[in-house]
C-alpha cells in the first residue's frame, strides 16, 4: 500500500502492483486481497494501490515501476452499478469506500486505470480481470450511455484479460512473464481473451466456424444441389468444373466414447466466429443472436473459443477456465489473510466489510442461470465448493481473531446458500451439456439435489465451540430446497434469525419465464415448510420475498398482478429493485433488441416488450410499494390508463385510496382530480374533517354512499419485534 511497507519489507522494486477501485481490505471475500495473497504465496513481491486518483498518473507512481505488470481491476463490483441507481442517477455512497464515502472511483474504471498506468510507466504490460473487465470482453449493450461498446480490451488498450475464476490463470501468466515470455505470445491459456491481426490463428490446425453454424439468425440459405454434376454458373471458366476425383478414404466404425473424443478434439482447435462489432452495434437481431451463441459457448467442458472482430482486429475469447478442485479451493481461502481492513483506514466505517466480516464463502458459481444476473458469466455454472476441514477452521479462526465477534456467524453461502456440493450425476453429462439452466425449465433429472452434505456441514459449524449461533445470509434456491424438506427443517430449525430473504423475482408467468425462474407455485410450497417447520420449533420467523420491477418481458398487467397478490399477502416491500441492464446478460440483451435470445432469434421471433422509458419504470416501480402514499399518484394515472379504476378507492378490496389524509394538503393528487371530474384538491382546514369523516365509494346509478372503514392491517413485515439499535452488537 505505501512504500514505507516496502521499506519494512526489504523491497525496492514490486514484481505486481494491482490497482483497485476498492478500499483494500485483506480478506478472501475481496478479490483484490485473494489475487495477492494468491501471488504472494507463489514467492511474488505485490503491491496495491487502492482508490487512487485517476486525474492524473502521478498516484499511479506511488509504489515505482512493476518488473513484471500492471493488475488492473475496478473493485468488486462493476464501476457503473457501484455509482449510478437504476435509473442512471449518482449514489449518495459507496459501500465499499471508508465512510462510504462516494465519488472515489471513476466511471469505467478498468478503462480509466489502465490508461493512467500506461502514462505513469510506458511499456510494463497491462493485465485487466474482475467483473467489470469479465462482462465487457466482447461487444456489450451499455445501458449507461445507451449504446453497444467496444470490447474493453479496446477501449483499455490492456495487454491481456483475464475472465472468470482467475486463480489459474493468473499463475501461469505471471509465471510465464518471470520466466521472460512476451505476453504478446502468451495465447494459449484458458480463460484470458486478448487482441490479434484479424483473421489470426494459433496455427493450421485450427478452423473457424461462423456462428449461424451454431445457431441461425434469420432467413436460411438455399442449399446447394447435391446431384449437380458441374457447377451452375455459366460464367465460370470450364477448366474449373473438371475437378480431380476425390480421394477414396476408406469407412472407420468408430465407438461412442471414440466418435466423442474426436469431437472434443475437433471443437478444441475450433473458434466460433461471432458477429463483428460493427454488424451488432447497428442490427439487434445479429446482437441477440451473438449473445444466444455467446452463452451457448460457456460450458468448460464443451465450449469453443470464439473472436469478433472489430474493425481491422480481432478480440480473441479461449475457452472459460477448468472449475477449481476441492482443494485448490482450500487453498486459496486457506491463505493468511489478516482478515481486517487495511491499518491507515483507522476506525472508518467501511459497509461492505461489516456486511461479511463474520461470514464464510462455502462455494462459488450458480447453475440456476437467471438471466438478469452476471454470476453465471463470471464465475460459470459448475459449482465450486471448499471442503468441510476448509471450512470449519475459518470458522474458528473468525471466533479467534475478529475483533468484537460475538459467536454468531452471520452466513454460511456463496452466490447461492444451497448449492453446495451439488453437481451433475455424471461428469460425462456435464462435459458435452448446453443447457442454459439446470434449473429451469424444470430441474435436471442428471442434477444431484441431496443436501445432505450442507446438512452435516451445518450442524458440524454449530458444534464448534464458542459458536452460538450459525445464520444463513445467502440467498436460498427455495425450488431446490423443497427437495429436500430434511434441509428445510434444518435451516428453519437452526439457522434463521427472524428473516429469511427469498427471491421469487416475480409472480406472473410471462416474466418468469424471460428470468428463467420457477413458478410462484414452488415459493408457496417453500412458504408451507417453513410455516410448518417454523411452527414445530416454536419460532415465530418470517420470509423476505424479494422481486424486480421493470424485467424485460414485464407489462403493466404483470406488475398490477404482482401488486395484487402482495397485497393479498399482507406484503408491504420496504427495499424493491427496478431492473438494471448489465453488460453481457440475457435479460439486458432483451432490453436492448427486444428478442429473446433462450430461443433462436430471427426476424420473426418473439418481441419482447420492456418497459424503457423512465415514467414506466417509475410506474412498475411503485407497484412493489403500492401501500407507500409518494406512489399513489402514478398508480391512479397507471391505473386509469389500464381501465381498471375499480381498484381506486378507500375499500378493502381497493388497491390504491381515492384520497387519503397522509397525502400532505392533497397536492400530492391535485392533478389526479381534475381528471377524475374537476373536483379540487382538498384544503388543508378539510383535512383533518375528512380524516374524521367515512369514507365514499360510488354506488350503482351514480349516488355516492358511506363505505365502510377500512379494516387496515399491519404488514407482516411491521408486526417483527426487532431489538433496538444500542442492545445490537
Amino acid at each position: 500500500m505505501t512504500r514505507a511497507e516496502m521499506d519494512a519489507l526489504g523491497w525496492d522494486s514490486c514484481d505486481v502492483i494491482l490497482v483497485t477501485g476498492d478500499a483494500y481490505i485483506d480478506h478472501p471475500s475481496f478479490g483484490m486481497a485473494l489475487v495477492g495473497r494468491l501471488l504472494e504465496a507463489q514467492g511474488y513481491k505485490v503491491g496495491i494501490i487502492s482508490q487512487p486518483d485517476w486525474q492524473s498518473a502521478e498516484p499511479f507512481r506511488a509504489l515505482g515501476k512493476p518488473n513484471l505488470y500492471w493488475g488492473i481491476t475496478a473493485g468488486n463490483m462493476d464501476s457503473m452499478v457501484n455509482r449510478y441507481t437504476a435509473d442512471r442517477k449518482i449514489r449518495s455512497d459507496d459501500a465499499y469506500t471508508p465512510n462510504a464515502e462516494p465519488n472515489k472511483r471513476p466511471d469505467r474504471a478498468v478503462t480509466v486505470y489502465a490508461q493512467r498506468v500506461r502514462e505513469a510507466y510506458p511499456g510494463v504490460p497491462v493485465v485487466i480481470g474482475s467483473i467489470e473487465a469479465s462482462l465487457r470482453r466482447i461487444a456489450h449493450y451499455d445501458y449507461w450511455s445507451d449504446k453497444v461498446r467496444r470490447s474493453v480490451l479496446f477501449e483499455s488498450k490492456a495487454d491481456l484479460l483475464i475472465f472468470g475464476n482467475a486463480e489459474r490463470a493468473l499463475v501461469d501468466v505471471t509465471r510465464r512473464i518471470a520466466a521472460g515470455e512476451n505476453i504478446k505470445s502468451i495465447r494459449d491459456i484458458r480463460g484470458t481473451a486478448f487482441l490479434v491481426p484479424q483473421g489470426w490463428l494459433p496455427d493450421e490446425e485450427w478452423s473457424v466456424h461462423n456462428s449461424t453454424r451454431v445457431d441461425v439468425p434469420g432467413r436460411i440459405d438455399a442449399h446447394p444441389n447435391p446431384y449437380a454434376m458441374a457447377q451452375e454458373d455459366t460464367k465460370a471458366c470450364a477448366t474449373e468444373n473438371a475437378k480431380p476425383e476425390p480421394e477414396v478414404k476408406p469407412v472407420v466404425i468408430m465407438t461412442r466414447e471414440e466418435r466423442q473424443a474426436a469431437a472434443r478434439e475437433k471443437a478444441r482447435k475450433t473458434v466460433v466466429r461471432l458477429p463483428s462489432f460493427e454488424t451488432v452495434s447497428e442490427d439487434p437481431v445479429m446482437y441477440a443472436h451473438a449473445s444466444r451463441v455467446f452463452h451457448l459457448e460457456s460450458n468448460p467442458g464443451n465450449a469453443r473459443a470464439l473472436v469478433q472482430a472489430h474493425g481491422d482486429r480481432d478480440v480473441w475469447l479461449n475457452a472459460p477456465p477448468l472449475p477449481l478442485a476441492m482443494d485448490e479451493m482450500d487453498n486459496v481461502y486457506d491463505l493468511p489473510y489478516a482478515r481486517n481492513p487495511h491499518p491507515s483506514y483507522g476506525k472508518a466505517h467501511i459497509p461492505a466489510w461489516e456486511m461479511i466480516r463474520y461470514s464464510v464463502n462455502i462455494m462459488r458459481g450458480c447453475f440456476g442461470g437467471c438471466t438478469f444476473c452476471s454470476i453465471t458469466e463470471h464465475e460459470g455454472r459448475i459449482i465450486q465448493s471448499r471442503s468441510e476441514p476448509s471450512i470449519l477452521r475459518e470458522i474458528e479462526l473468525i471466533r479467534d481473531t475478529t475483533k468484537n465477534f460475538g459467536g454468531t456467524i452471520t452466513d454460511l453461502g456463496g452466490p447461492t446458500a444451497n448449492m453446495y456440493r451439488l453437481a451433475c450425476k455424471e461428469k460425462s453429462i456435464e462435459e458435452s451439456c448446453r443447457r442454459l439452466s439446470c434449473v429451469y425449465p424444470t430441474i435436471c433429472s442428471n442434477l444431484g439435489t441431496d443436501h445432505s452434505k450442507l446438512i452435516q456441514l451445518y450442524r458440524k459449524a454449530r458444534a464448534i465451540p464458542g459458536i452460538k449461533k450459525i445464520l444463513i445470509g445467502s440467498g436460498l434456491r427455495y425450488d431446490l430446497a423443497v427437495r429436500s424438506p430434511e434441509y428445510v427443517k434444518e435451516l428453519v430449525t437452526h439457522h434463521v434469525g427472524g428473516l429469511l430473504k427469498i427471491a421469487p423475482e416475480h409472480t406472473e408467468q410471462g416474466t418468469l419465464s424471460k428470468m428463467m425462474k420457477p413458478g410462484i407455485g414452488a415459493y408457496d410450497e417453500f412458504k408451507r415448510l417453513f410455516e410448518k417447520y417454523s411452527l414445530e420449533a416454536g419460532k415465530k420467523q418470517y420470509l423476505i420475498p424479494y422481486f424486480i420491477a421493470a424485467h424485460p418481458g414485464s407489462t403493466d398487467e404483470d406488475m398490477l398482478n404482482l401488486a395484487l397478490w402482495l397485497k393479498k399477502n399482507n406484503f408491504k416491500l420496504d427495499q424493491v429493485q427496478t431492473f438494471t441492464p448489465t453488460p453481457m446478460a440475457m435479460a439486458t440483451t432483451m432490453y436492448h433488441t427486444r428478442k429473446n435470445p433462450l430461443k433462436k432469434v430471427t426476424e420473426d421471433s418473439e418481441v419482447v416488450e420492456t418497459a424503457r422509458s423512465g415514467k414506466m419504470r417509475k410506474a412498475h416501480k411503485a407497484f412493489l410499494r403500492y401501500h407507500h402514499p409518494e406512489n399513489w399518484p402514478i398508480l391512479r394515472e397507471t391505473l386509469t390508463k389500464m381501465g381498471r379504476g375499480d381498484l381506486i378507492g378507500n375499500g378493502e378490496r381497493h388497491l390504491v385510496p381515492a384520497w387519503h389524509p397522509s397525502e400532505e394538503n392533497g397536492t400530492a393528487i391535485a392533478g389526479d382530480r381534475k381528471r377524475q371530474g374537476g373536483m379540487p384538491a382538498p384544503q388543508p382546514h378539510q383535512i383533518a374533517a375528512n380524516a374524521k369523516r367515512k369514507p365514499e365509494r360510488a354506488a350503482p346509478g351514480g349516488r355516492v354512499v358511506a363505505a365502510a372503514p377500512e379494516r387496515a392491517r399491519p404488514s407482516i413485515l411491521s408486526t417483527i419485534k426487532t431489538k433496538p439499535k444500542g442492545a445490537r452488537k
